[in-house]
């Protein structure tokens, strides 16, 4: 645990994204049950897999124990994003739509993006494999968050959404393929990712459907 905040406190890319997007994501995922009326409990668990399935599933992916077993400054990181949730909630009238959760959000995006793009990097496997990694890890606890809230995933449509993280994802390798390290690789592909979505956002970007083709 002390490596863990050593590594947070003195600028780690990985320890520093992964910390971000835990909280912003157990915030996000918890303001989504409290506006559906779940329990403190269903909100905590909501919560929690938005920050934890990505990740989970990226570690799986690469064949190594889930970081979120391995610290219990993970679980703590998140449950500061939950509470952090449940405060909005009081003061503020509908925290799920509040500026304060859509930023959240995309910061959480970006931050994953990047962490996925690290443990995929330093797992060796291909240009493909970085920009999947980074984008599952980026987008997989918010499906399972919306599967768990009892509705289709929200990536499954045609917002600008999971689109930003392959953005940022292929943003990640181009930098490292021209040669810079790798805290300057993950400072672009979190700028990349945060941007789009932020402007996606703002512009009301979209993809298309097969309906709006013909």
């Amino acid at each position: 645990m002390d490596q863990v905040l050593f590594a947070v406190l003195f600028g780690d890319p990985f320890a520093v994204m992964n910390t971000i997007g835990l909280i912003a994501f157990a915030l996000v995922g918890s303001s989504k049950a409290i506006r559906e009326k779940f329990d403190v409990l269903g909100i905590t668990i909501v919560g929690l897999a938005m920050a934890f399935a990505g990740g989970v599933t990226r570690d799986l992916l690469v064949t190594r124990v889930p970081l979120a077993l391995q610290s219990p400054i993970e679980i703590s990181l998140g449950l500061l994003g939950v509470g952090l949730a449940i405060v909005l909630s009081v003061v503020l009238t509908a925290p799920e739509t509040h500026p304060i959760a859509l930023v959240a959000d995309a910061i959480g995006l970006a931050a994953f993006a990047t962490t996925g793009a690290i443990v995929a990097t330093d797992a060796g496997i291909s240009v493909f494999g970085i920009i999947a990694v980074a984008t599952i890890n980026a987008v997989g606890g918010g499906a399972i968050a919306d599967i768990l809230l009892d509705r289709s995933p929200f990536i499954l449509f045609e917002d600008f959404y999971a689109s930003c993280a392959v953005l940022g994802g292929s943003a990640y390798w181009t930098v490292g393929a021209l040669g810079a390290d790798g805290g300057m690789a993950a400072a672009v592909c979190a700028i990349v990712t945060v941007a789009t979505r932020l402007a996606a956002v703002t512009y009301d970007w979209h993809l298309p459907t097969v309906h709006n083709l013909g």
